[in-house]
């Protein structure tokens, strides 16, 4: 199964794009050759200009306090998992004191480099990091693996609380959610919320399905609409019936599953 995901407002929209350009971050960087660490130094440099949110780290901050707070009177509940809801305490705390510990302006170490701020300039000109154009990159691409991997993990470090307290959030988020199974009656489905309060829908499609959803949704429905995938011309709605999952995903009243 395929799970597409679909945030519904700013805020999950930014911690998914993180969450993706970490992941191909560490992915590069742990790759070892020249061309994969070249790949990991382009989402380094993206990860500073998403972080140049400044409003970011309070972000974070101020969900992962409400989480514990919301997840803290569960401890005398003998319906919870309590081995789980501690583990999950315990990565907020930590998540916690990371992001308090942070000072400055995120990626600003990036920025503040002369050497890297060359390299980013060039990087976003086709064909701008060459080695004619930047001789001193093409040196340290030719520098033992292991000499870059070193440089490379440096440079991410500062970013890594940022990292743990996304991905904490959004193991809540997708963990809170109410699966349900639906059809797609010619390839269209609404769906009323009734009041219902939705940051994030993930809907789920059999692999062998030749379609993928595109969504439009507010605060009263979800519309979903299967369109074929062409390579060669223009997508058009998925005229047979589709059977898929769809979850709808909320931090507000996310809990902790029985034991």
């Amino acid at each position: 199964m395929i799970v597409y995901e679909y945030p519904l407002n700013e805020r999950i929209r930014t911690w998914l794009r993180l969450e993706d350009l970490f992941d191909k971050a560490s992915f590069f960087i742990n790759a070892g050759d020249a061309r994969s660490h070249h790949a990991g130094l382009l989402a380094v440099f993206e990860l500073a200009d998403v972080m140049a949110r400044p409003e970011l780290r309070s972000e974070l901050i101020q969900e992962l306090e409400r989480q514990k707070i919301s997840l803290e009177p569960l401890r005398s509940n003998p319906a919870v998992d309590g081995e789980r809801l501690e583990q999950l305490l315990e990565g907020i705390a930590k998540a916690l004191a990371e992001l308090h510990g942070l000072s400055g302006k995120l990626g600003q170490h990036i920025r503040d480099n002369d050497w890297l701020s060359g390299i980013k300039s060039r990087t976003g000109i086709p064909g701008g990091a060459c080695r004619f154009d930047l001789p001193g990159y093409h040196y340290w691409l030719n520098l033992p693996s292991a000499a870059r991997t070193s440089d490379l993990r440096l440079w991410q470090a500062p970013m890594l609380p940022i990292r743990r307290g996304v991905e904490l959030i959004l193991q809540l988020l997708r963990e809170s959610g109410n699966q349900g199974h639906y059809v797609a009656n010619g390839g269209m489905f609404q769906l009323m919320l009734g009041g219902r309060v939705v940051q994030l829908l993930r809907v789920g499609l059999a692999d062998e399905q030749p379609c993928v959803p595109e969504v439009s949704a507010n605060k009263y429905a979800v519309n979903l609409r299967f369109v074929t995938v062409e390579k060669n011309q223009k997508s058009k709605t998925y005229d047979q019936d589709v059977a898929f999952e769809l979850v709808f995903c909320s931090l507000i009243g996310c809990c902790v599953q029985p034991g």
